[in-house]
C-alpha cells in the first residue's frame, strides 16, 4: 500500500501526510544485529539493560519539557555514538507506548543503515535534494514485537556543513514535526569536533547526548564539546569503552 498524497515545499524537502501503512517494511536480521553489537531490542540482553537506564530519564525530561527531537554526538570518531543512538532508538521502540524515528544525519560517514543491515533503501540526501519524499525515504523496520522507523542515509556527502544549515534541511525537520508529532526522533549526527556540522544543527534540536570513551576521548576534546553544547541542553553524557574492572 502506497502512503497518502504528499505536496512539495518552496524548497524541494517534501512535507509528509502521515500514511497508516509504510510502503517500505524491513524486518531485521537477529545475527546481523548480535554481529554489530545492535542489542537494545533484546530485554534480556544484560546489556541491553545500560540502554535501559539510559532512557528513562531521558525520557521523562523529554516528556517533562514536551520535547521530542534529540540529537546523539561525540567528541571524535570511534566513540560508539552511532551504537548507542541505535541502541537507545531500540530500548524506548521496545516500550509498545512510544514509538520511534532514528534519523542518520552524520551526512561525513553514515553508518545507521550498516549497522542495521539495510541495503538498497532510498535516503535523507534525497530528500533533502528535493529528489523524494519522506514517506518513500522512511523505512518501518522490525524484529520480534519491536518496531522502528529509520530515515537513514547510505553515503557521505560532499559539503555536508552547508546542507546542514540549508533551507532544505529546515523544510525537511518542519515535515518530520507534522508527520511524526508522537515520534521520539533521535538524530545520530557526526562528531562536534569533526567540522561545523553539528554546530549548524544543534539550534534545530530540543536536547542532546553526548558519547566519549575511554581511550579515545581527551578532557580537552570533551571540554572543547561542552563550549560548543553550551546553548544545547545535554540531558546525559555516556562514557564507552569502560574497562570491566572499572565497572564493578
Amino acid at each position: 500500500v502506497r502512503p497518502a498524497s504528499l505536496m512539495s515545499s518552496p524548497v524541494g524537502a517534501n512535507v509528509l501526510v502521515r500514511p497508516q501503512v509504510w510502503a517500505k517494511q524491513v524486518e531485521l536480521n537477529d545475527a546481523h544485529l548480535e554481529n554489530q553489537r545492535v542489542i537494545g531490542h533484546v530485554a534480556s540482553d544484560p546489556s541491553a539493560k545500560y540502554f535501559d537506564m539510559l532512557r528513562t530519564p531521558i525520557l521523562q525530561i523529554m516528556d517533562a519539557q514536551n520535547w521530542q527531537f534529540l540529537a546523539v554526538t561525540s567528541p571524535t570518531a570511534a566513540c560508539g555514538k552511532t551504537l548507542t543512538a541505535i541502541n537507545l532508538a531500540l530500548s524506548i521502540a521496545r516500550n509498545a507506548e512510544r514509538t520511534v524515528l532514528l534519523v542518520d544525519l552524520n551526512l561525513q560517514n553514515p553508518q545507521v543503515a550498516r549497522r542495521l543491515g539495510l541495503e538498497g533503501v532510498e535516503d535523507s540526501v534525497g530528500v533533502l535534494q528535493g529528489r523524494l519524499s519522506l514517506s518513500d525515504a522512511v523505512v518501518q523496520t522490525h524484529i520480534g514485537d519491536t518496531r522502528l522507523l529509520v530515515l537513514p542515509t547510505e553515503a557521505a556527502l560532499p559539503g555536508s556543513s552547508e546542507l546542514m544549515a540549508s533551507r532544505a534541511m529546515i523544510s525537511m525537520l518542519q515535515a518530520i514535526r507534522l508527520g511524526f508529532p508522537s515520534h521520539i526522533v533521535i538524530f545520530d549526527l557526526p562528531p562536534v569536533l569533526a567540522g561545523d556540522d553539528v554546530i549548524a544543527f544543534l539550534p534545530h534540536v530540543d536536547c542532546a547526548v553526548l558519547v566519549a570513551a575511554v581511550g579515545v576521548s581527551s578532557i580537552q576534546e570533551i571540554d572543547e564539546c561542552r563550549r560548543h553544547l553550551q546553548e544545547t541542553k545535554v540531558v546525559r553524557m555516556v562514557v564507552n569503552k569502560v574497562p570491566m574492572k572499572s565497572r564493578l
